[in-house]
């Protein structure tokens, strides 16, 4: 045959537009056909465009739904944009640039990149959540939520970034810094929206054990939830006999109380202000609070401070005691109850409280020396009353529940780490909440009908002064009649944030051009729950909860077939630079797909980013080991040489290449891509050491590596003569046929090594003896078998003098 040249840019070119064209990955609603959902996260189309590990992150799904095809599965493998948020806005503010604009010209960039590496996404689902007949949905949600009262208002201490001009979740503002421009963030108080996700908490840690998650996914959101039982006591104060409830993990430990601390902005303050004598004091101290972000007035190592409450004293509900009361930065109004008990004995952050204040300390669990520091320990009740000689921490928390019952000042209870998901930006580029603001009817939902409450043209998307969302500076959007009773009223200004249209984004999917709803039962019935959906750990708490928030509360109202979107649940490694560091521009180690597409082609970029280790693992990457992979597939290339006649395995290569389709079937459903490819690449040096393969071999291997290299195999399976690769059949194996017919043993003589030889697996302990004699004859000669040990398909060992 004569040699063909490898030309990877006309090839790929070649099959990408084949693909387009006869829109071969096509996902057809209601197929007879078995149904696989694939799913993975829809990237936010930022202007530096895809890096490659956007590549690593969708090529897990890309060569599972590659290989379901050829299974005969209906797949639906979809891709998106999840657009809106603060990255394209602050650069359309820095550019000038309109949002819009920006957006656009960012999705044309990362769908190119996507296509030049030949994902076999269903490109005619694609869906962008800035647009309007996308949006409508995400209004029609939100509407949903208030209709169920699901949607409320308050009034709060948030989370304020000067720098972005914009009130941050506590997740979007982690470590006391803007997760986008990384400023520190200040507390203000303002008016947020809010979803009750907390109503959905036990639902969602119920989800949680009917689904197949990473063992790590499911620990990670049940901390995130953060679930606890305990039990609110009401502490009363002695000047005005008012209730001041806690909220305790450790009711056990009441008698050691010995003061309690309350959030600055308590409203028992204000309540009381009159009879505390120190106010000023206290309000100098709320000031400087106000100050802080929540990070630095919650983190553990750091200076303990506060004011004590001069004209309220607490009194211990079980022991009568007056204790007194403190106000301190690290309480928080937005957690729990805004007051705590506090156990100095017992607890790090109290006892470091109590040594500055000169608090006492009083011992109720035996077995440290409180005198130097607090013990966290289990133990002996002391100095506890009833629960004196008690040492089972469960038995003590119970006996005391009895005894808040029986003095009627506390109950069991329960408490979530988890808070309310605050759901509003004062920024242009997000979804209108539709909701109109009315003198006399007060807050009132936009009417369904009129969805969707489109995001106004504007020429200046400059962020508002002191937290103000720029469409507050817009008379005619701003300016409406109320709904309800069609007197002059104002629409709510702020703008959804950008997790909402990632909340539900998988549903779309089912039904994208759909006009008259967010998708029809029927699609929903037919496609939900997503079968396997793989992305970053780095969202499987916030976005990963709040979408299955939402698919639930979906659910519970009958607009979807299945309580959990999600059925499994993977993740991939990072793919750090060259210097081992994580990819970032600022490092300057961010690699481009297009340019190593351009110099090796997209197939040896697919196969590189799933070879160069664990994809669970992060991973450096490594010029060397992708020219590894080009010389791969450049002798894949070249086996076209050896091609001989031939419609079934050859003696030689069929246990190989039975091994090998095992090996390769089971890996990629595991995700251990790396030892799908290592085993291909030795069958490629089995067929190169026999010299020949045949058309059975070669149709074979070009399917099992289609899913990894879809281009170089789609050229070799049509010019070889098999016709169209997409339309074959996944290959299958002959577990029988995995097995060796000869296996390499040890021979040894009194323990050392003397010879390797090929025996037949079947053989039994005397066709072994014999052949390892044979095989060391010449040691053997002159000296009498004292010992003969057999250990089949390993060694034998002749012990001889």
């Amino acid at each position: 045959m004569e040699e063909k040249k490898y030309d990877f840019s006309a090839i790929e070119s070649k099959w990408q537009k084949y693909w387009d064209e006869h829109q071969t990955f096509k996902a057809e609603n209601g197929s007879t056909k078995p149904k696989f959902y694939a799913l993975v996260e829809f990237p936010y189309p930022s202007g530096a465009g895809m890096h490659v590990g956007h590549i690593k992150a969708y090529s897990g799904l890309e060569v599972v739904s590659r290989k379901r095809r050829l299974q005969g599965y209906n797949v639906l493998f979809p891709i998106g944009f999840d657009a809106y948020g603060l990255p394209t806005e602050n650069t359309a503010i820095k550019t000038g640039v309109h949002p819009r604009k920006v957006t656009d010209n960012n999705i044309v960039k990362f769908t190119s990149q996507l296509k030049r590496v030949g994902f076999s996404f269903d490109w005619s689902r694609v869906i962008d959540t800035t647009e309007e007949r996308y949006y409508k949905w995400t209004q029609w949600i939100f509407l949903k939520m208030f209709e169920h009262g699901l949607v409320f208002r308050d009034k709060t201490l948030v989370n304020y970034c000067p720098s972005c001009k914009v009130v941050l979740s506590n997740e979007d503002s982690q470590g006391g810094h803007c997760d986008i421009c990384h400023s520190e963030i200040v507390q203000k108080t303002k008016e947020v929206w809010y979803l009750r996700i907390t109503e959905y908490a036990d639902k969602l840690l119920q989800g949680l054990e009917t689904v197949d998650y990473l063992p790590n996914v499911k620990l990670q959101q049940e901390n995130w939830i953060g679930k606890s039982t305990g039990a609110f006591v009401n502490f009363s104060i002695k000047e005005n006999g008012e209730k001041l409830r806690i909220y305790t993990t450790r009711p056990d430990t009441l008698y050691g109380v010995t003061f309690m601390v309350i959030a600055p902005e308590h409203p028992i303050i204000k309540k009381y202000r009159d009879s505390i004598k120190n106010i000023a004091d206290l309000d100098a101290y709320k000031a400087e609070c106000s100050k802080k972000s929540e990070f630095e007035r919650t983190q553990l190592v750091k200076d303990k401070t506060g004011v004590k409450i001069d004209g309220l004293t607490g009194v211990n509900p079980v022991t009568g005691k007056e204790i007194p009361i403190y106000i301190s930065d690290y309480v928080m109004m937005g957690y729990g109850t805004g007051a705590i008990m506090a156990v100095p004995a017992h607890d790090t952050r109290d006892y470091e409280f109590a040594k500055k204040f000169g608090i006492d300390i009083i011992e109720v669990i035996k077995g440290g020396d409180i005198s130097k520091e607090a013990y966290t320990g289990d133990g002996e009740m002391v100095n506890s009353g009833e629960l004196n000689g008690i040492t089972n921490k469960k038995d003590a928390i119970e006996k005391m529940l009895g005894v808040l019952a029986k003095l009627g000042c506390g109950e069991k209870g329960v408490q979530y780490k988890m808070k309310d998901w605050a759901f509003n930006r004062q920024r242009y580029w997000g979804e209108p909440i539709p909701i109109v603001h009315c003198p006399d009817c007060g807050i009132v939902p936009v009417p369904y009908e009129e969805l969707p409450l489109e995001l106004p043209p504007v020429e200046n998307f400059q962020p508002g002064q002191d937290g103000e969302s720029p469409l507050a500076k817009i008379d005619s959007f701003v300016h409406c009649k109320c709904p309800k009773c069609g007197k002059d009223a104002r629409r709510e200004t702020d703008t959804m944030p950008q997790w909402a249209g990632s909340s539900w984004y998988f549903l779309r999917y089912c039904d994208p051009n759909n006009d008259k709803e967010f998708a029809s039962q029927e699609a929903l019935k037919y496609w939900l729950p997503v079968d396997w959906y793989n992305g970053g750990m780095e969202h499987v708490t916030r976005h990963m909860i709040y979408s299955r928030f939402w698919h639930k509360f979906l659910y519970d109202i009958g607009e979807v077939p299945t309580p959990e979107p999600y059925a499994k649940r993977t993740a991939q490694g990072l793919i750090l630079g060259p210097d081992g560091e994580k990819m970032s521009k600022s490092r300057g180690n961010v690699i481009d797909p297009n340019d190593v597409v351009d110099v090796y082609g997209a197939d040896v970029l697919r196969v590189y980013v799933l070879f160069m280790g664990d994809y669970e693992q992060a991973a450096p990457w490594n010029d060397s080991s992708m020219k590894g992979c080009k010389r791969f597939l450049d002798r894949v290339w070249n086996l076209q040489n050896m091609l001989v006649r031939g419609d079934e395995y050859s003696d030689e290569l069929r246990t190989s290449m039975h091994k090998t389709i095992k090996k390769v079937s089971e890996d990629i459903e595991k995700m251990r891509f790396n030892t799908a490819i290592a085993a291909m690449m030795s069958l490629i040096n089995e067929i190169t050491a026999n010299g020949k393969i045949n058309d059975a071999e070669m149709k074979s291997l070009l399917i099992l590596l289609n899913p990894f290299a879809p281009h170089i195999t789609e050229e070799m399976y049509n010019s070889l003569g098999y016709g169209i690769l997409n339309e074959a059949q996944w290959v299958t194996y002959d577990e029988a046929l995995c097995v060796d017919s000869t296996v390499e043993i040890v021979v040894q003589l009194c323990g050392k090594i003397k010879a390797r030889i090929n025996v037949p697996t079947a053989a039994d302990k005397d066709e072994l003896l014999k052949m390892a004699k044979e095989a060391i004859a010449q040691s053997l000669e002159g000296k009498t078998i004292r010992k003969e040990i057999v250990v089949p398909g390993k060694l034998v060992n002749i012990v001889a003098n």
